[in-house]
């Protein structure tokens, strides 16, 4: 079954998995799609199989993500655009200013190792970005964001 879900079922799975109790309004803006889109792929995915429940299990859910954090180093001057750029990457999860050795610290999110190489080439590849850190999030030991 989870390998007829296409990208944009597996985006919302994933967010599901970070917090299964998100409003499909919250959903349906976070994927730039329609509210009631949102909520017909959800019943879709339960009726399917693919949801069964209400808990969400990360690391077996079939939308579950591969995440790294990648610290960024960005040419003076080219902070905006970097970010603008960044902004544009569906595998962006969050982006934030840092100070130190690293001007930005970036959270991605793929499906795969292969798609995650992807998105890490992409950043790597922007106009203005000097250079790269990836730390690739193995285990979550303790999340009080949920």
């Amino acid at each position: 079954m989870a390998d007829s879900l296409d990208e944009t079922d597996r985006a919302l799975l994933g967010l599901l998995a970070r917090n299964a109790r998100a409003p499909a309004s919250e959903l349906a803006r976070r994927l730039n799609l329609a509210r009631t889109t949102v909520q017909a792929r959800i019943e879709k995915l339960e009726r399917t199989g693919v949801i069964k429940g209400y808990t969400v299990r990360a690391e077996t859910a079939p939308g579950a993500m591969i995440r790294a954090y990648v610290l960024i180093q960005v040419e003076p001057r080219h902070a905006a655009a970097v970010g603008a750029q960044l902004q544009r990457m569906r595998e962006l999860e969050s982006l934030h200013t840092t100070s130190g050795r690293f001007d930005l610290a970036a959270q991605i999110g793929a499906p795969d190792t292969s798609q995650l190489d992807v998105a890490l080439d992409r950043i790597a590849m922007v106009e203005g970005v000097k250079g790269i850190e990836t730390l690739v999030q193995l285990s979550t030991k303790l999340d009080r964001r949920w």
